[in-house]
């Protein structure tokens, strides 16, 4: 009998309609429909796919002043985003419902007056299965998105294996990896906007570190290349990158391929040395308020 268990998946490179949120969903049900097609049984977007990533866009701020054009942008970048739950949530259910697909698409999230960088889990039964809110915005993305918490670093436990969803530069932080490692990730999504030619080089790396499979979906946009690439767990390509235009790249996963990657390093087990190095994660939400109980 073969033994053998794989996953077929799909990264989805695409671009926003930056201020049309409908228009993207739009587009994201046309390629779910298009990775179903090709057999794909999971399918990764990029990063702030519904919402936008702006790029280029300084919303009127410099130190110590904003300008009244600068709140009009937030604003019309806030109104872009979407709750979750929500109305957008119950329509990409659907979709993955219909095409019968786990997917995880990167979102802009709207939370009271907060907008947060977010990664949504939906499983083909078209259940919101779970959201990663990015950690650490980088650079300029602080004045536009919040800090998630650490009540938000799933590692879903599916038919297709473990999957867990770490974004953009979220992947330069070793502890963060390392949480990850430790939690079983097999099925590493990495949505991104990071067009440059070292991400491939650091997709490489984590797959080779975390003996698991790296699915990057880049976005591809006027402004934003591409890049997108799915690694195996001893770091070879399966797919990508591929830079320049939208696309969609689909490889087969054999997740025997994970044990035999950790026979001779597992980053969180025996290769770990805990009794030098431990690392402790908080997983509690932080709340600005929290009523006494």
């Amino acid at each position: 009998m073969d033994s053998r268990k794989v996953t077929r998946a799909a990264v989805v490179q695409a671009g926003s309609i930056l201020f049309d949120t409908p228009a993207t969903v739009a587009k994201l049900e046309a390629m779910a429909e298009a990775a179903s097609s090709q057999g794909a049984q999971l399918a990764v977007f990029p990063e702030a796919l519904l919402g936008g990533y702006p790029k280029g866009m300084s919303f009127g701020a410099v130190v110590g002043h904003r300008t009244p054009e600068g709140r009009q942008e937030f604003r019309r970048y806030f109104e872009s985003a979407i709750d979750v739950p929500g109305p957008v949530t119950a329509q990409l259910g659907e979709t993955a419902r219909r095409y019968n697909l786990w997917m995880v698409v990167g979102v802009i999230e709207r939370d009271g007056g907060t907008l947060y960088c977010t990664a949504l889990f939906f499983a083909p039964d078209g259940t919101l299965a779970a959201k990663h809110r990015k950690l650490m915005p980088t650079a300029m993305e602080r004045l536009i998105w919040g800090y998630g918490d650490g009540s938000t670093l799933p590692v879903l436990d599916t038919p297709l294996g473990r999957m867990g969803a770490v974004i953009c530069w979220e992947n330069y932080m070793p502890a963060l990896r390392l949480t990850m490692y430790s939690k079983g990730v097999e099925l590493y999504c990495a949505p991104t906007v990071d067009d440059r030619e070292t991400w491939a080089i650091s997709m490489r790396h984590i797959a080779f570190e975390g003996r698991c499979f790296v699915l990057s979906a880049v976005q591809c946009t006027d402004k934003i290349r591409g890049g997108s690439i799915i690694v195996n767990p001893h770091g070879h390509v399966l797919a990508g990158p591929v830079f320049g235009e939208e696309t969609i790249l689909v490889a087969g996963l054999d997740l025997n391929q994970i044990p035999e990657g950790k026979y001779d390093f597992d980053a969180a087990g025996h290769y770990a040395r805990p009794d030098v190095f431990q690392l402790k994660v908080n997983e509690r939400p932080m709340r600005a308020v929290s009523p006494e109980e």
